[in-house]
């Protein structure tokens, strides 16, 4: 049997999005628009999938915009039944949608921790387990989790997203070893490390402090080109920036080490950052506000930057207070 992920090409493929209404996930959308795929795309805010969907169209793709909260596995079960039902296959299923919430683990409501873990962690599960009898009954499929580098990386003040992305990063990788003898279904993980999207704008926010990410942070555009390729030819793991294979060598070697100058660097920013409110952002729903793929953090950042500053110090400086701001969506 040909390989029909390899042989199919991507116009010619339907592929289903989580999370598709900012960030990444829309990045991803209009790549794949751009070389005329079929698309569905999931998420909470309707208006802005509806709106994605005429962009979508207008650059030669056919789309259906699907609201979900990937929480809801029936939703989710609706979710792939609606992409059989709209293209009569599913080539290509994206797991996307997270969220973020950071502060001092014993003064964050329980219930964002819970959600937290609920979106980051059973929302792929939610995913996979909806999508896979169809790939297996395909014959073939690729599965794509972007789960970022704070899968490898233990986050203070960010306990509960770190605990949903180690579990998923476990998970994803059971998974992989079940499925090793279906030799055309795939299961992709992604590790991208801080993105320009709006999501610490999304984020759940209870340090008491303004939270901005540390350079260098990378075009959502990265994520949305590897994606692409995963498409077409799967891989294992794939990463899409410098940083976050030098971030995961550093807690691999000194894993205590990191986190604690981690933990240390951010304690010295709280006291310096501008005070808010707590807020519960986008974890326990939806918001109207940061609905593009930018966050517009790369244009602050280069306004901010000291010439002086070497490619290296930038590197230390995502170690420690990037760990925390990875909003990637």
């Amino acid at each position: 049997m040909k390989n029909p992920i390899k042989q199919r090409p991507v116009h010619d493929k339907t592929v289903v999005i989580t999370g598709a209404s900012s960030g990444a996930g829309r990045a991803t959308a209009l790549v794949f628009a751009g070389q005329r795929a079929t698309l569905i795309l999931a998420g909470r805010r309707t208006k802005l999938l509806e709106e994605l969907v005429e962009e979508c169209e207008e650059l030669g793709a056919r789309a259906l915009a699907v609201t979900v909260d990937v929480t809801d596995y029936n939703a989710v079960k609706n979710l792939a039944h609606e992409a059989i039902t709209f293209s009569g296959r599913i080539d290509v299923w994206i797991n996307n949608a997270g969220v973020l919430a950071a502060g001092p683990f014993d003064q964050m409501p329980i219930e964002i921790h819970r959600r937290v873990v609920d979106i980051n962690l059973m929302g792929y599960i939610n995913g996979a387990h909806a999508v896979l009898p169809y790939f297996k009954q395909q014959g073939y499929g690729v599965l794509i989790n972007n789960i970022s580098v704070g899968a490898w990386i233990a986050t203070p003040y960010a306990a509960a997203y770190t605990a949903s992305k180690f579990g998923l990063l476990g998970f994803a990788n059971a998974l992989r070893g079940e499925l090793r003898n279906d030799k055309h279904i795939y299961v992709c993980n992604l590790f991208p490390a801080f993105l320009d999207t709006p999501g610490i704008q999304h984020a759940a926010n209870y340090t008491g402090k303004v939270l901005r990410p540390a350079p260098p942070v990378y075009s959502p555009q990265r994520v949305a080109n590897a994606m692409l390729r995963l498409s077409t030819r799967p891989q294992n793991s794939t990463t899409t920036d410098l940083a976050a294979p030098f971030l995961k060598a550093a807690y691999s070697l000194a894993p205590a080490l990191t986190v604690d100058i981690a933990a240390g660097v951010m304690q010295r920013y709280f006291k310096n950052a501008y005070p808010i409110p707590s807020t519960s952002g986008n974890v326990l729903s939806p918001v109207r506000y940061g609905s593009s793929v930018s966050g517009g953090w790369q244009t602050l950042l280069l306004q901010k930057a000291l010439p002086a500053i070497g490619k290296a110090a930038i590197i230390l400086a995502s170690l420690s207070v990037g760990l925390l701001l990875l909003g990637k969506r």
